[in-house]
């Protein structure tokens, strides 16, 4: 049973939201992100990457940085920019990029739930990445960036959405990158009520995107339980913001390999070590791999298609049997010696909405050769959180991805 609840989302005016909705912290690099804020005060950057605001030789993980994104997250308030409801309410968050749509509700999730696993996990957290988000959770006393969870799909949830929608929302915007974000607020008390009910007959979420703030999430509602001798357990620090989406809507693309040599191999050496667990053949066209168990590999101006031989993975594994294992299993790890992605740095990895053409361009820029990946699947993703299992880092790429400030949750 999956516990979810509705909250006093503090939120854009209508007529700002536009200026303050931004990508997410970890999309923009510091230096895009200087960038993307030039003349725009109220940009929601200022908040979730608020080092932007201070000099350049700032340790990013310095208490000034968490400090400075409290104030411009004040002054958002002060400056009536941003405006929390009177009531709890949940939110309907609809998303369209192209041909591909997408909505989620907007609800306060558990963490008693990620405690116990109802809440299920695909991934590792890094130390420094999940102090970082605790130290802005706290610090700032809100969840400023929303969790991306799913479910199995339910039509009685489904059709309380496409009900829901009929209203007119109260934002409508399309973005800088052409997705268009359209948001609905949900105040009616009895439909507030069946939707709480429907999760309720739900037996797991699973974490999608925001492993990283769904365990900052939960941490620092964990300290401020110990430290409140009154805790009741209904307090908001026992919630975290999420946006929850059932999983036949939701779109991965594929997350594709950069590799910085050869690893002192020659071409054709490497060829050959290749054709060992692969089928190899040349290609006169970019390949972008139709299903699973097909790479695209880009080198010296040539594709080639590569089909990995049935007996070099262990296809019974919802890991081994993933592409990104078998790549990493039979050619990034014995071949180019890159035995951990997360931290070697003669690897790098391309989210496949920047195409097959940067692949090229990286390449013809110098480094040695990359790999286009057939999309891991939802439900490989499901399959694995519920065995308990963990995802090889960098598996998914999801789009469109959420606006950061379109709604906030405070702890208090």
């Amino acid at each position: 049973m999956v516990k979810i609840k509705p909250f006093k989302g503090l939120r854009p005016s209508k007529d700002k939201v536009k200026d303050v909705a931004s990508p997410p912290y970890d999309v923009l690099n510091l230096e895009e992100a200087r960038v993307k804020v030039e003349n725009q005060p109220h940009s929601f950057l200022h908040v979730v990457k608020p080092e932007i605001d201070l000099p350049k030789n700032v340790d990013l993980y310095d208490d000034k940085v968490y400090q400075k994104g409290r104030e411009n997250l004040q002054n958002l308030i002060k400056e009536k920019i941003m405006v929390q409801d009177s009531k709890d309410c949940y939110y309907l968050y609809k998303l369209v990029m192209d041909n591909i749509s997408e909505v989620g509700l907007v609800a306060c999730a558990s963490i008693e739930d990620y405690e116990k696993d109802v809440i299920k996990k695909h991934e590792h957290t890094i130390a420094i990445k999940e102090a970082d988000r605790i130290k802005h959770v706290d610090i700032l006393n809100a969840n400023t960036g929303p969790v991306f969870l799913t479910y199995k799909a339910r039509k009685e949830i489904d059709e309380i959405f496409e009900n829901v929608m009929r209203d007119n929302p109260v934002y409508d915007f399309e973005a800088e990158d052409d997705v268009k974000h359209t948001f609905w607020k949900i105040s009616d008390d009895s439909t507030i009520e069946k939707i709480t009910g429907q999760f309720k007959e739900i037996n797991n979420l699973y974490v999608a995107d925001g492993h990283h703030r769904s365990a900052s999430g939960t941490i620092v509602g964990q300290r401020r339980r110990k430290e409140n001798p009154n805790h009741t357990g209904n307090e908001e620090y026992n919630f975290f913001l999420s946006v929850i989406f059932p999983h036949d809507q939701l779109y991965i693309m594929d997350y594709n390999r950069v590799a910085k040599d050869f690893n002192g191999l020659k071409k054709n050496e490497f060829l050959n070590k290749v054709r060992e667990k692969f089928e190899l053949e040349q290609s006169k066209v970019p390949l972008k791999p139709q299903k699973k168990h097909r790479f695209g590999m880009y080198l010296d101006g040539q594709w080639y298609r590569l089909i990995a031989k049935e007996d070099s993975f262990d296809s019974n594994d919802p890991v081994k049997s993933l592409d990104v294992t078998i790549l990493q299993n039979n050619l990034l790890t014995p071949i180019l010696n890159i035995v951990n992605p997360k931290k070697d740095k003669k690897i790098d990895f391309i989210g496949g909405i920047r195409g097959l053409s940067e692949l090229e361009r990286r390449v013809n820029a110098g480094e040695s050769v990359a790999f286009s990946m057939f999309p891991t699947s939802i439900e490989e993703l499901m399959e694995i959180a519920d065995a308990g299992k963990i995802m090889p880092p960098k598996s998914t790429w999801f789009e469109p991805k959420l606006r950061s400030g379109i709604i906030v949750h405070l702890l208090d």
